[in-house]
């Protein structure tokens, strides 16, 4: 049975990390991994309102053999990034089979969710960090089918407030009724943060409600 971990690294503990975030005022989302022939090429967000120099900052480092950019939707870069090291975060992720499901980055902090297809592989995998010197801070460890307990339905404490409040506010309604900077000033937390907690609560509400098959779909 696969199972999903969702975890915390420093931005200077991996290569990535370090690329990344050269310019201290960026913040990163994975937003797909794209074939291109025989390869895949990752899409990344820059979340903050895109600098003009943020793609000649990539191109300027030393592990980057080429970066580009793709687009700009609301203040957004969309761009590809080509290194030409191997980063030993997502070598590890690779070798053990996991596949990457989000990934959000800051200058201090990259926030990480993956899926194993076992819990050996997951610990394989942890140990493997451990031993290329990665220190991870795991935050929560699930299997994607496995009923919910309770009533918050695998939602963490943040994650239950955020979207209770957005939808009181009407962040999801059309028009929407609020911004999640007006959610992350009520909370007392980022914009980016406000976001974070919002996808990753509508993930753990999917996959412990209309993703768990019983008996009745036999």
């Amino acid at each position: 049975m696969s199972v999903i971990v969702e975890f915390r690294v420093a931005a200077d503990d991996f290569e990535l990390g370090r690329v990344l975030t050269a310019d201290r005022n960026a913040a990163v989302e994975l937003e797909a991994i794209v074939p291109m022939g025989e390869t895949t090429v990752p899409l990344w967000w820059q979340r903050d309102p895109a600098s003009e120099s943020f793609i000649e900052t990539l191109r300027a480092h030393s592990s980057v053999a080429d970066a580009a950019q793709v687009d700009v939707v609301d203040g957004r870069t969309v761009f590809t990034l080509d290194c030409t090291s191997d980063d030993e975060l997502f070598g590890a992720i690779s070798d053990h089979e996991g596949d990457v499901l989000s990934v959000v980055g800051t200058p201090q902090t990259w926030a990480f969710e993956l899926e194993f297809p076992s819990h050996r592989s997951l610990t394989a995998f942890t140990s493997d960090c451990a031993d290329r010197g990665l220190k991870l801070e795991t935050t929560r460890v699930y299997t994607p089918t496995e009923p919910a307990v309770g009533p918050d339905f695998g939602l963490t404490v943040p994650q239950r407030e955020a979207i209770i409040l957005a939808v009181n506010w009407g962040y999801y309604n059309i028009p929407r009724g609020c911004t999640t900077q007006e959610l992350a000033d009520e909370l007392g937390i980022s914009d980016q943060a406000v976001t974070e907690r919002l996808r990753r609560a509508i993930g753990s509400l999917v996959s412990n409600t209309l993703m768990i098959t019983g008996d009745s779909d036999a």
